[in-house]
């Protein structure tokens, strides 16, 4: 098909058809079981709360819902993570449609993210980083449409405030890039004064607590488990001086080596890189705000704290690197070069699952070749010999347990780690290994 004008829309909905089709499929061939995140989001899921020790909850509550509807089939999860990833794309391709005030560099805006390594070969597995995507592009979306319109509308300051909700719920990591937009308000009201403060950026507040006050109050329930597990995850508390250095070069050189594929595809479309910052642009300096400022905080935090930046933890950060790409060099991209773009494009977008679908058929140790479904079928056999009633209660760690949930047809619920007490309200139990499964 040749790309023109008149045939992008058509061309942008085939690729994330593809996208969709191909990520949902080869997982849910190749995969036995599901992966280790989307498992432990599924134990908490059958015992929804307002939190977990982990985690914020809307992971959980979205692959309840799908549970609910669809039951255990693998496939089903793979397409949630998938649909969550092309929600975004849609939206990346929105906003570079407007910034760019062109369809065909908008298309290659999203064409360019494809080669990064978190919208493909990690994309299967839904965790709170994939369900952070679509509220991030969200949340920049209509931040735009704020900072570029003439008034402030009111309807556009409400979605800002629950897309901005519904990723800190889904990951308190979004706090960097609410800080980044933040901050450029900020500066353009305050410090610049090219805007005048309006109430109705007030609503965008009122609506980002409302929204977070039930998980404020399991929080504060809860002695802030959640935030406790985060900061233990950085390492922040054992960090030593030369960490203050380490895990920020660290860092940084896995950020470049994450960016090859982007940076091989981008070289394919222009003659010479030559950037030029004109800092007056409201639109340059807009997208280097979402881009690049909240990569530069959490650097920051990683110099300060001296604490270890886990590289999955970088997944929505890159959603508009291809924007702010192709808006910096649009005066030297050639389209002369289009058939090799295209062609390193599609080489790309292919190699990802082949390679994907090559290690998960020939590697046998990997968390989704746990034998999940077997282990239910053995458990249920040996409960049934002893006892009539049905299994509706399960405990043990998140993996384990959370398969036994998963695979079990009565869907028992998830209760946390084995525990005597906890034992002794069950009617009927049986433990296997670390895992017990109950009745009440």
């Amino acid at each position: 098909m040749t790309i023109n004008n008149k045939n992008i829309d058509n061309v942008f909905y085939i690729f994330v058809t593809a996208h969709l089709i191909f990520w949902t499929l080869i997982p849910s061939i190749t995969n036995p079981n599901l992966p280790l995140d989307t498992i432990e989001a599924l134990a908490w899921g059958s015992n929804l709360d307002w939190g977990f020790s982990k985690h914020p909850p809307l992971s959980a509550f979205f692959l309840e819902i799908f549970f609910q509807i669809f039951g255990s089939q693998d496939w089903v999860f793979y397409l949630l993570s998938q649909i969550f990833i092309i929600i975004s794309f849609y939206y990346v391709f929105k906003l570079s449609r407007e910034i760019l005030n062109n369809n065909f560099l908008a298309l290659i805006s999203v064409l360019l993210i494809e080669a990064i390594y978190f919208y493909n070969f990690t994309s299967p597995e839904f965790n709170v980083n994939v369900c952070q995507l679509p509220f991030w592009s969200l949340t920049i979306y209509y931040s735009w449409k704020i900072y570029s319109g003439k008034e402030i509308n009111f309807f556009d300051c409400f979605l800002v405030g629950l897309f901005a909700a519904l990723g800190f719920l889904s990951k308190y990591l979004f706090i960097y890039l609410l800080l980044s937009i933040d901050l450029l308000f900020i500066y353009l009201i305050f410090i610049k004064k090219e805007r005048k403060f309006d109430f109705k950026y007030l609503i965008t507040l009122e609506v980002f607590l409302v929204v977070l006050i039930p998980h404020f109050i399991w929080l504060n329930n809860n002695e802030f488990i959640t935030i406790t597990y985060g900061l233990a995850r950085t390492g922040f508390e054992q960090s030593s001086f030369i960490d203050h250095f380490k895990f920020p070069i660290i860092f940084l050189l896995k950020q470049v080596g994450i960016l090859i594929p982007f940076l091989i595809l981008s070289w394919l479309l222009v003659k010479k890189v030559k950037f030029k910052f004109n800092l007056k642009d409201k639109n340059l300096i807009f997208l280097l705000t979402i881009n690049i400022l909240p990569i530069i905080l959490i650097l920051l935090t990683s110099l300060f704290t001296g604490s270890k930046i886990r590289t999955m933890w970088m997944t929505p950060f890159y959603l508009f690197f291809g924007t702010l790409f192709v808006y910096s060099l649009k005066a030297q991209i050639n389209l002369k070069r289009l058939k090799p773009f295209m062609l390193g494009f599609i080489l790309f977008f292919f190699l990802s699952p082949g390679l994907y679908a090559y290690i998960s058929i020939t590697k046998d140790d990997k968390r989704t070749d746990y034998p999940g479904k077997q282990i239910a079928l053995k458990t249920q056999y040996a409960w049934d010999q002893q006892f009539e009633s049905k299994i509706n209660v399960v405990l043990g760690d998140e993996w384990n347990a959370g398969n036994l949930s998963y695979h079990l047809k009565s869907r028992p619920v998830w209760e946390g780690f084995v525990d005597r007490e906890k034992l002794d309200q069950l009617k009927d139990y049986m433990c296997l290994d670390n895992v017990c499964v109950g009745s009440r």
